[in-house]
């Protein structure tokens, strides 16, 4: 039993998704049926299991390890999910989405996502990657007679195949100048002598991998046409699990295995970082959608996160996985207020279709400041604290510049955050769409992400400890 032990989360998110595949079989034409249950008995199991392994370090057939760094990760993966699961039992039937194929990929894409936290051999990394790209492919085009989805779904899948492609060169440059896939032999083998050029070559074609997925610039043209096209349910979850992943795997290849190539990744990804917080920022004050705004919001955090990378001292790479957690819980509010507002037949996507939510749906209007102040970086947020931790981290390890670009890209990035708030308190517009109804249990949810916000944000030691305490186990 001991052997399979690290794969216990994962194995109970899967059973998880078998479970709503069926439930979907046998259901009747018409009959309702509560699928997301089969989620949220899932994650929750999958979360139970996570802290009862926390400091058992369990490896399965040498290539899996749950340690804590993995298990902080699984935690994180698990409130998104429970989040996107409850939002989700409103938004499925009014938008007419296939509810067992919905909460099916959904949770098999967190499957992969926690594999590949997990992982510790470059391949099943790959594999892990795969799984949870093709899940999130075709729920990009799930609503199968939306022109938009189609597209978005296709834009995603071919420039992930490139990306996919890129990655796997990297995996056979790594096993060329290893002999290995397995991250401690690669991590022995270029710390034992100089780097050559297939060694570069490698942690070259690896960061172009996990640059698409983490949407960071030049590897972002995927992202905001596939926010736009995806259901804004879907758009919630792939903005933050599938980044969450992405980040677990970069840390851990980046800042364990290749650390002894430092002095060549860290240049690079700096100008990266620094590239893609400006181009997040500045376009995204240009849009009028609010998921192309908040895609591009979501291209600004990514650099936020990687200037957590190139500042690899401790400071730095525990504030990546509190970052981590405190975007999460403010993205995934601000999507889901948007799609539990929205319909098939209206979105609800566009900045004007706030105007005046203050005065219809005043609960739902502070939330989404809260969710929004928090993007920003206001205290007392969680995200202010989060870019607090990340731009200190910066300046202590000397990386002044990429910290004033950090620091004046969120100050300009309040503004299109205050265009939406501005849209909701201070605009009338007597055309404004008929809001649907939002049930108890997503209320409950917004105000359980509101609530982290704010503990996040006013409290954040005992977490920030756990997480410098977790990432430490990965080195």
């Amino acid at each position: 039993m001991n052997q399979f032990a690290a794969t216990i989360p994962i194995v109970i998110v899967v059973l998880a998704a078998i479970a709503a595949l069926l439930a979907e079989a046998i259901r009747h034409p018409g009959e309702r049926m509560y699928i997301a249950g089969f989620g949220l008995i899932g994650l929750g199991g999958a979360a139970i299991a996570s802290i009862v392994l926390w400091d058992a370090d369990a490896t399965s057939f040498g290539v899996v390890r749950a340690d804590n760094f993995a298990l902080f990760v699984n935690l994180v993966l698990c409130v998104i999910g429970i989040l996107t699961m409850i939002f989700s039992n409103d938004v499925v039937e009014r938008e007419e989405l296939p509810a067992g194929e919905y909460y099916a990929l959904t949770l098999f894409a967190i499957a992969g996502m926690m594999l590949m936290a997990a992982a510790t051999d470059l391949l099943v990394v790959f594999l892990a990657l795969e799984v949870l790209s093709l899940a999130v492919y075709v729920l990009t085009g799930l609503r199968r007679d939306s022109a938009a989805g189609a597209e978005a779904a296709f834009k995603y899948f071919l420039l992930g195949a490139f990306s996919s492609a890129f990655f796997l060169y990297g995996i056979a440059f790594a096993f060329l100048y290893s002999g290995s896939t397995r991250l401690d032999q690669i991590g022995n083998a270029m710390s034992g002598a100089a780097p050559s050029v297939i060694a570069i070559m490698a942690v070259g074609l690896l960061a172009v991998g996990f640059c698409f997925k983490v949407s960071a610039v030049p590897f972002h043209m995927w992202t905001p046409d596939a926010y736009e096209g995806a259901p804004t349910i879907v758009t919630a979850f792939m903005s933050t699990g599938v980044k969450a992943a992405a980040f677990a795997a970069f840390v851990r290849v980046f800042l364990s295995t290749l650390e002894p190539m430092q002095a060549h990744w860290v240049p690079v990804l700096g100008a990266i970082s620094a590239v893609t917080m400006i181009v997040g920022t500045v376009v995204g004050v240009l849009q009028s959608n609010i998921k192309r705004m908040l895609a591009y919001s979501s291209i600004a955090h990514a650099g936020y996160l990687m200037l957590g990378i190139v500042a690899a001292n401790s400071s730095g790479k525990a504030a990546v996985l509190f970052y981590l957690l405190a975007y999460a819980v403010a993205n995934l509010g601000a999507l889901g207020i948007v799609a539990l507002l929205g319909t098939a037949e209206h979105p609800h996507d566009q900045l004007r279709d706030f105007a005046g939510l203050w005065r219809t749906r005043p609960g739902l209007a502070g939330l989404m400041t809260v969710f929004l102040l928090s993007l920003g970086g206001f205290p007392p947020t969680a995200g202010f604290i989060g870019k607090w931790y990340i731009f200190a981290a910066a300046v202590q390890d000397g990386h002044y510049t990429l910290a004033i670009i950090g620091v004046l890209s969120s100050v300009v990035s309040v503004f299109f955050y205050l265009r939406i708030v501005v849209m909701m308190y201070m605009t009338e517009d007597a055309t404004a769409p008929a809001r649907p109804a939002v049930s108890m249990p997503a209320m409950a949810a917004l105000g359980f992400a509101v609530l982290a916000t704010f503990y996040l944000g006013i409290l954040p030691t005992r977490v920030i400890d756990i997480a410098l305490q977790s990432i430490q186990t990965i080195f």
